[in-house]
């Protein structure tokens, strides 16, 4: 059966403008990766038409900032200035509850978390889910790493688990690549797409053409 439009999040890695113009049909909001993009990133979110989100991800999470972690957290809250809707700052993040109370009243709040290495028990990622709203979230963003098809049933029964919060929950990789695109079905907020091929910000992201061309496919576009 037809049904609504998923929510698609075009992850922009490089300061390429034209690139960031050619998605803008396909996407409902940008995620600026501050991190990846370098110093340039303030001229890509200030020409960005749609909603955006300011992400610059710490090392330990598979960003890419340089600096220390003070300087990543006034870049990061640079962003509210330039009109970011949403900031995501990580569940392990020092300092998680201040940086969380700075962004709230000014945009939205992401708490994240990436697992590199694997899929945890879901009762152990509702926890994590939980805890991300004790600390402020507006918004919790789960990613893990699937090893098997059954990681993906993982995902899409964490969205399930949460009705009427606005969580984001998917596993990277090309195992996890169903729970990507059937995840917003499930009930996420919205899910990640790259804006061309070779500008992933995570490992088994589809481009953003691709997955609508996707979505078109079974009736949801």
């Amino acid at each position: 059966m037809a049904g609504s439009r998923p929510r698609l999040c075009v992850a922009l890695t490089t300061g390429d403008l034209d690139t960031a113009a050619s998605v803008e049909a396909l996407t409902d909001l940008y995620e600026v990766r501050i991190d990846l993009i370098g110093p340039g990133w303030r001229d890509v979110a200030k020409d960005l038409k749609k909603p955006w989100v300011a992400t610059n991800r710490r090392r330990e999470e598979g960003g890419a900032w340089q600096g220390g972690e003070d300087e990543r957290i006034k870049e990061l809250l640079t962003a509210l200035d330039l009109g970011a809707s949403i900031v995501d700052i990580e569940l392990a993040a020092p300092g998680l509850t201040e940086v969380a109370a700075a962004v709230k009243g000014r945009a939205r709040c992401l708490v994240s978390y990436h697992n590199f290495e694997l899929t945890p028990p879901l009762e152990e990622l509702k926890g994590t889910i939980e805890n991300m709203r004790a600390a402020g979230a507006d918004i919790c963003k789960v990613v893990t790493s699937a090893r098997s098809f059954g990681d993906n049933v993982t995902m899409l029964d964490l969205v399930r688990a949460f009705p009427g919060v606005d969580v984001i929950a998917f596993a990277m990789g090309e195992a996890g690549l169903l729970s990507r695109v059937l995840s917003p079905l499930a009930g996420a907020y919205f899910t990640f797409a790259s804006a061309a091929r070779g500008a992933e910000s995570a490992p088994g992201q589809a481009t953003a053409a691709e997955m609508r061309a996707l979505y078109g496919a079974i009736g949801h576009e």
